[in-house]
């Protein structure tokens, strides 16, 4: 018995480093969470705090007043948020098709020597800075919008009941639509590349057994691989929408930073990142800083729900899958 006691208290000596080392480790990772629920809390709170005076005057009105005037302090975020809701979806309905058909291309249908090649350039396109992007459509894409594009739009569509007033006004090039292009230019490498990675975790068997039966590509895509990967695809989507609402530098070169709505697309507008970035360095102390900060809050409170709402689709889509 005597020999048997060493290699225990050993073992037991293993076990309480080894319960010490985890318990360090969860104390650690736990620390690293809440500094970022910390930093997120007080960004949220720093926020609030200096946007506060202009919420105390115009109350819950600054969400719908389509207001802003410096000089008479009058202040309201509509056209600001109207801008960044319509650029937005502007992106997102030009982009998810888009990197929709780049992803399934490069998934089901591109050679493989081509690829590899293609997937790297696609992903070096989400390295360039927005400002490169902002440059470009100013210089070089609003011209020829201008010039070759938006007449045949106006031509095409500004007789349409409904919808033709989308297309009305002088094609200046700049504006609603312009910005919501580059926009999507920006958003589809991120989109493209998430829908690309989760379609290749759709395991090869299961393609190989519907083209086994005489499934077409359609059919294999439609049937089985976006069932599959539906989470995926809408945290991707999600993913683009975050970008589109955050952009700045891009939005700010060509949206036109005109505070006011109009029905018109091709008519100059604003964003709040644009408006912030325009403004806030010139921005005098008191309502206009004020002002400035509530919209930052109003995004930050725009992309939350966005965030909230793709983690509220995944789950559910978890769930269905489950079932």
């Amino acid at each position: 018995m005597s020999d048997m006691a060493p290699p225990i208290d050993l073992h037991a000596s293993q076990v309480r480093k080894f319960n010490i080392q985890d318990m360090l480790f969860h104390q650690v990772t736990l620390v690293f969470a809440f500094i970022v629920l910390a930093a997120l809390a007080g960004i949220l709170i720093s926020l609030a705090i200096e946007a506060l005076p202009v919420l105390k005057q115009t109350g819950p009105a600054f969400l719908w007043t389509n207001v802003w005037n410096v000089p008479e302090e009058q202040f309201g975020a509509l056209s600001a948020i109207y801008g960044t809701v319509v650029t937005s979806v502007i992106a997102l309905l030009i982009a998810v098709p888009v990197s929709f058909g780049i992803a399934l291309f490069l998934t089901e249908t591109c050679p493989v020597w081509l690829r590899r090649p293609l997937g790297t350039a696609i992903e070096l396109l989400a390295g360039v800075p927005s400002i490169i992007y902002g440059i470009w459509g100013l210089f070089v894409f609003a011209p020829l919008f201008a010039q070759h594009v938006q007449p045949h739009l106006q031509t095409a569509l500004g007789d349409v009941p409904v919808i033709g007033g989308w297309f009305a006004g002088p094609p200046i090039g700049i504006g609603i639509l312009t910005a919501g292009i580059v926009l999507s230019l920006m958003v589809i490498p991120f989109v493209a590349s998430v829908m690309r990675d989760v379609f290749e975790t759709v395991p090869a068997p299961l393609k190989e057994s519907a083209y086994g039966v005489g499934c077409t590509t359609w059919e294999v895509v439609v049937n089985v691989v976006l069932p599959y990967t539906r989470v995926g695809v809408i945290g991707g989507i999600m993913l683009g929408l975050g970008r589109a609402l955050g952009e700045t530098m891009a939005v700010t070169f060509v949206i036109g930073n005109a505070n006011r709505i109009v029905g018109s697309l091709f008519a100059p507008g604003t964003s709040i990142a644009s408006t912030l970035a325009n403004e806030f360095g010139e921005a005098d102390p008191g309502l206009h800083i004020s002002s400035l900060f509530a919209l930052g809050l109003v995004l930050f409170v725009i992309t939350f729900v966005v965030l909230a709402l793709s983690r509220w689709l995944i789950h559910r889509g978890t769930v269905k899958q489950g079932k």
